[in-house]
């Protein structure tokens, strides 16, 4: 199982092995939690969507591994299982909704996607996109207020089709002109829904956004686990030392369809076969074996057990 607590301070260990292994095993944890889901979903035992972060695992789980649970903010969108599982959020938490327990964080109130935990620093999903970095901004402004901001980051991921919506328009610029400790996370899976980046924005890379708000700006192969943990920890110790908010634009590509409605029959084939298709988690393993991070027998140890606890938390 992960070496290191969830969260107790990742601070100054980008590429340290436990760190490395803890986020990998954040992914592995989500990729079987969401199989499960999406069997339940099949066989008729979800009510609602299901929308799943196949592909975006490295992206997400190094973000929620990278903050301090408990002083930074984490606001999660869709397809951030992994990010969620990092930041320490309960497997229980998650079943619980998407089964519409009352003993859910929701109380089986609200969809299986907007559940949170604001006492922990999670604030609840909202599905208008771009609405969570205006929220996360206002998050952060308000502890300046209170004289409480120093050393804190506050994080959002969105994907490429909410960089062209209002609400991350004013989010962003907000966070620019009052340089907020804000980290945004894009996961530029190359389509909004069914539609294309070229139907989406001109610019070559969003990344360029960054320099129009007078930002920072990364750009990042989303399906290299090294590549992620080496620049996502980078963007958040700039914003947490004071160097304003951090733009990240991960490339990668959704695994499966926009939500497990959808086949996702839009996207062409030579793009599914292209290096941005590639699986993330099969890239992580190759390189924490080839790193002498982690063993073969090692991995399929936190398989099985990752198995288990899911079955587990469905049970219950």
């Amino acid at each position: 199982m992960p070496p290191l607590e969830p969260n107790e301070n990742p601070d100054g260990v980008a590429l340290n092995r436990d760190f490395l292994r803890s986020v990998f095993c954040s992914m592995l944890k989500a990729r079987i939690l969401e199989n499960k889901l999406s069997s339940l979903y099949k066989a008729g035992k979800i009510v609602g969507g299901v929308y799943l972060g196949r592909g975006k695992e490295a992206v997400g789980a190094t973000l929620g591994r990278s903050l301090i649970q408990g002083k930074d903010f984490f606001a999660p969108l869709i397809r951030d299982q992994a990010g969620r599982t990092a930041f320490g959020e309960p497997l229980i938490d998650c079943t619980r909704t998407y089964l519409g327990s009352v003993k859910g964080p929701m109380r089986g109130r609200d969809g299986n996607i907007h559940r949170g935990r604001p006492e922990m620093g999670m604030p609840a999903m909202i599905s208008h996109l771009g609405a969570q970095v205006p929220v996360v901004a206002g998050m952060l402004f308000a502890r300046r207020l209170r004289g409480d901001l120093e050393g804190r980051v506050g994080a959002t991921c969105i994907g490429d089709g909410a960089s062209s919506t209002g609400a991350f328009h004013e989010g962003l610029n907000l966070a620019a002109v009052e340089k907020l400790p804000l980290v945004l996370v894009i996961g530029n899976n190359q389509f909004a829904y069914s539609t294309p980046n070229n139907r989406q924005f001109v610019c070559a890379d969003l990344v360029e956004k960054a320099r129009g708000y007078g930002i920072g700006g990364f750009s990042v192969d989303g399906t290299d686990l090294l590549a992620c943990a080496s620049v996502i920890t980078e963007a958040i110790r700039r914003a947490r030392e004071g160097g304003g908010p951090q733009l990240v634009v991960a490339r990668l590509l959704r695994l499966s369809g926009h939500g497990e409605h959808d086949d996702g029959f839009y996207v062409p084939a030579e793009v599914r076969k292209g290096h941005y298709g590639r699986d993330c988690i099969e890239v992580a393993m190759r390189q924490l074996v080839e790193n002498g991070i982690a063993t073969v027998d090692e991995i399929l140890t936190w398989q099985e057990a990752f198995a288990e606890e899911v079955q587990r938390a469905v049970a219950q």
